[in-house]
């Protein structure tokens, strides 16, 4: 993860219900159950394997979809920061 990457994620401000708010831009958007305990997980630095190991516990996916879905989750959240 970028430093530019991790430092927008730090500053985004995020509701219980997926209300996520980037108070720099001024730019919002909602994500459902799991892209918000993605994006929690990404504001606390964890590494892609660390997500993958918390994800495929809770929700009991196959992990090399999860490493896919995590990817296309961070590419699109990092298109909606401007960061692509």
């Amino acid at each position: 993860m970028s430093h530019e990457y991790a430092g927008q994620l730090q500053r985004l401000a995020v509701s219980e219900s997926g209300f996520i708010f980037d108070p720099a831009s001024g730019q919002s958007f909602t994500v459902n159950e799991t892209g918000l305990t993605l994006i929690r997980l990404l504001q606390n630095n964890d590494d892609t394997q660390a997500l993958s190991t918390i994800l495929q516990q809770t929700y009991e996916a196959d992990p090399s979809e999860l490493a896919r879905d995590i990817d296309d989750f961070q590419d699109e959240l990092a298109e909606l920061l401007g960061l692509k």
